[in-house]
C-alpha cells in the first residue's frame, strides 16, 4: 500500500462517483425485485426471497462504501475510513455474487410473461457490479490496498 498521504490527495469524488452509480443500479434491483412480492403471479417466485437474503447485506455494504467516500471528500482523512471503504466494497462484490444467482433462479422458474421483466432486473445488477468494479479498480490505481478473493472481509455478517 502507497503511504496514506499519496491517496489523501486524491479525487475521492470519481470513486464517490462509481459508488452512488453502483448504489442506483441496486435500487433499481431492489425496487423492482421487491414489487414482484406484490404481484400476485410472482409473490412466491422461486428464488426472490432468497435473492433477497443476499440483497439486503448487499445494498448495506454498497451505503456504507458510498458514506464513507463521502467522508473522504468531504476531507477527513482517517486511516480506518478507507479500510472502511475497502471491507465494504469486497463484502457487496461476495453478496452480489448471491444475488446474481438467485436472480438466475427467478427467471428459469418465472412464467414467459415476467421474464423480460427479470431480464431488466438481471442487467441492473450487472450495472451494479461493474460501477463496484471499477471503483475498486480505480482504488487500487490510487495505491490502496484491495485484496483478492472471495473472503469476506471482518470474517461476519454483522454489517461492519
Amino acid at each position: 500500500m502507497q503511504p496514506y498521504y499519496y491517496y489523501r490527495v486524491s479525487n475521492w469524488g470519481h470513486i464517490l462517483n462509481l459508488l452512488h452509480k453502483s448504489l442506483y443500479a441496486e435500487e433499481m434491483v431492489c425496487a423492482m425485485s421487491s414489487e414482484l412480492f406484490h404481484i400476485p403471479k410472482t409473490k412466491n417466485l422461486e428464488g426472490n426471497r432468497e435473492m433477497h437474503n443476499h440483497l439486503v447485506p448487499a445494498s448495506y455494504h454498497r451505503v456504507t462504501a458510498v458514506g464513507s467516500s463521502q467522508r473522504l471528500v468531504n476531507g477527513e482523512q482517517q486511516q480506518s475510513i478507507v479500510e472502511t471503504l475497502v471491507a465494504c466494497i469486497r463484502n457487496a462484490e461476495n453478496q452480489d455474487k448471491n444475488v446474481s444467482e438467485g436472480l438466475i433462479t427467478m427467471e428459469e422458474n418465472a412464467s414467459p410473461e415476467f421474464k423480460t421483466f427479470i431480464k431488466v432486473i438481471i442487467k441492473w445488477q450487472e450495472q451494479a457490479e461493474s460501477y463496484l468494479n471499477q471503483a475498486k479498480e480505480s482504488l487500487r490505481a490510487m495505491g490502496v490496498s484491495v485484496p483478492a478473493g472471495s473472503e469476506q472481509q471482518n470474517g461476519d455478517d454483522n454489517f461492519y
